[in-house]
């Protein structure tokens, strides 16, 4: 019996197995990098939009609630004004928010969801390099304080070091509790949130 030891197409096989396991690791690498590419770009995303939420929380806590504090109807006129260019609009609900504790605020359900764009109470455009973002405010839960509310730091007759003719009570500030979304205004799956707790 003879036997056939024909090896003509073994160089060829091998060849094509190699190359099939070379393809293979380069589409696994190039799938690594497309993946990398993907997640990058939803990071960026989700930064631009939560820049956004914070400069609306800045913007909020900084001009719009302390104006508001004392004298509503004026703070609101001159916030208005002031800021035109951004699209400043109030809920008409905000100044019960503002100085009424949550439990009196006797308002509608959905004025009460922790979800700031159902119902917001204080809404602006802010511009971004790429592109506009909407930034909504939405007050949810409001603790009414025993301080001062007219932008004094001292109490009548107290120099610095403290020395006065009567006693003053412990001061105990308002507490704000507000619900910011920050998105862009042409995509609105590009969104941060955030949630604030702001004592004045």
């Amino acid at each position: 019996m003879r036997y056939v030891r024909n090896e003509n197409g073994i160089a060829l096989l091998t060849a094509l197995m190699f190359t099939l396991i070379s393809l293979g690791i380069i589409m696994a690498l190039l799938q690594l990098v497309l993946m990398g590419t993907k997640m990058s770009a939803s990071q960026k995303v989700y930064r631009n939009s939560l820049e956004a939420s914070y400069g609306g929380v800045e913007f909020v806590t900084k001009e719009v609630i302390p104006q508001l504090f004392g004298d509503y109807s004026s703070g609101s006129r001159s916030l208005a004004s002031t800021f035109s260019g951004i699209g400043l609009v109030f809920n008409s609900n905000l100044e019960k928010k503002i100085k009424n504790d949550t439990s009196a605020w006797s308002l509608p359900s959905n004025n009460m969801t922790p979800d700031a764009k159902v119902e917001p109470d204080i809404t602006f455009k802010l511009a971004g390099e790429n592109g506009n973002f909407m930034v909504y405010n939405k007050i949810i839960d409001t603790v009414s304080g025993n301080s001062d509310v007219s932008g004094r730091d001292l109490d009548a007759g107290i120099g610095v070091a403290g020395v006065g003719s009567g006693i003053a009570p412990k001061h105990d500030p308002s507490l704000i509790t507000f619900e910011v979304l920050g998105e862009r205004e042409d995509n609105p799956k590009e969104k941060a949130m955030l949630s604030v707790l702001y004592a004045y």
